[in-house]
């Protein structure tokens, strides 16, 4: 009887018999997908943070700006990769003018440098920028490609593979063949759902590089380029539309705003088909954070300095986007610090250009500022350029020049105080960096 008490009482502690085991529940696959784009644009071969930094808003600061410390591919490349950790639907693109007008150390290189660094920090997708054009179509698609260099060889520390990103070009046509000279778009699948990157440069583009270069070479209309490709994707299935454009505008407020916003991507936007719902802009060297005819437009300043933090969500039935909202993220180097990979591969750049780059060719008693602009334009950097040039050509048999002048734009930096004053080469090179 106590045996059987016993048994009773754990038999009945236990409760009912298990049954059968039965498969989980799936749970009901969301409504929407949501992906994270990072941006940049106009990096130009600063694989080296950028002297100026960059310049914000700060009502306590004199003036109300103070610059902040920012950029360079060490530091760029840790801040993608934290940004994208976030989301396991990432995805990295640039908007043109990644290289051409660079500093000595990627300059030196036919920006090789740059192309390997890029590469390695995992850049997918970039719109080709008029930069891009500076040596003629065979040196861009060399760089897309690999290979050596015709006339200068390989110079670098190993062989030259080409960049494992891929250039857009959807507006530049060679006349010659009738085609374009690199895809016009890319479409990419998160979790099944297609996305179209259709990459361009700006209509203008002629007007702004050697006719040399360009010859041979149709650049058409921004809008009108991207309205006309919308068919055949929408034949593939395409419902959600990305641009990168290296076209931009002027905005007002800080980095990481825009109360309001002038130049040409505003008529560009709003002539495009309102299936394009994010437009990732450049050219400019302006940092903005956009809403243009209810779309997003971004642009991340230039020079690395910014990564545009883009977030979408893709409506999972109907493949469309349904949001998009964006966050200019300053790559501050007390934040991300600089990534030991590329801190690697710059220096072996380092090592071969460094003699050249930090040969002493004079000395300044005081900084020379390029963003402090007097009322007809003119910056202390822009003067000392244009007296350098008439002191280069006054005599007679150097030409008997009586008067310089010198675009703006083409002085790239100013020369900061330091080291006692002492200017090098490579110092000059990052001002005016064109041949």
């Amino acid at each position: 009887m106590k045996t059987f008490s016993i048994a009773a009482l754990l038999a009945a502690c236990a409760g009912p018999a298990p049954q059968p085991s039965q498969p989980a529940a799936t749970p009901p696959a969301a409504a929407s997908v949501s992906v994270k784009l990072l941006a940049i644009n106009d990096f130009h071969g600063n694989l080296l943070p950028p002297s100026g930094g960059i310049r914000i808003k700060d009502e306590q600061a004199s003036g109300g700006e103070r610059v902040i410390a920012a950029g360079g591919a060490a530091h760029l490349a840790t801040a993608v990769q934290q940004l994208r950790a976030k989301n396991p639907n990432h995805v990295f693109v640039a908007a043109g003018d990644l290289v051409g007008a660079s500093p000595l150390l990627s300059a030196l290189f036919r920006d090789e440098p740059t192309i390997e660094s890029l590469s390695e920090m995992g850049l997918e997708i970039t719109a080709v920028g008029n930069h891009e054009f500076d040596q003629g179509l065979a040196e861009l698609l060399r760089k897309q490609h690999g290979g050596c260099h015709p006339v200068d060889g390989c110079k670098g520390p190993k062989p030259f593979t080409g960049a494992r990103f891929q250039y857009l070009a959807a507006s530049t046509w060679d006349t010659h063949s009738g085609k374009t000279v690199l895809p016009a778009y890319v479409v990419k699948r998160f979790e099944g759902i297609p996305v179209a990157f259709i990459g361009l440069t700006l209509e203008g583009t002629p007007g702004l590089v050697s006719p040399a270069a360009v010859a041979g070479l149709r650049f058409a209309d921004e809008a009108d380029t991207v309205n006309q490709l919308l068919p055949e994707l929408q034949r593939q299935g395409v419902r959600a539309v990305v641009l990168l454009i290296h076209e931009g505008g002027y905005p007002t407020g800080d980095y990481d705003e825009c109360p309001g916003i002038s130049g040409p991507i505003v008529d560009i936007v709003k002539r495009l088909d309102r299936s394009v719902g994010l437009v990732v802009s450049g050219h400019t060297h302006r940092a903005y954070n956009c809403q243009i005819d209810g779309r997003l437009v971004t642009s991340g300043d230039k020079f690395g300095t910014i990564v545009s933090e883009i977030d979408l969500e893709l409506d999972r039935a109907s493949g469309q986007m349904r949001s998009a909202r964006a966050h200019n993220v300053i790559v501050r180097h007390e934040q991300f610090p600089a990534d030991a990979q590329q801190t690697a591969l710059i220096a072996s750049y380092q090592r071969l250009a460094g003699p050249l780059i930090d040969r002493p060719v004079g000395r300044i008693s005081a900084p020379f500022g390029k963003d402090e602009a007097d009322a007809g334009g003119g910056t202390a950097m822009g003067q000392l350029v244009a007296d350098a040039m008439l002191a280069a050509t006054a005599a007679a048999d150097q030409g008997g020049a009586q008067i310089a002048l010198t675009n703006s734009g083409g002085v790239r930096t100013g020369l900061v105080f330091q080291n006692q004053g002492q200017v090098s080469f490579g110092d000059l090179f990052a001002s005016l960096p064109f041949g």
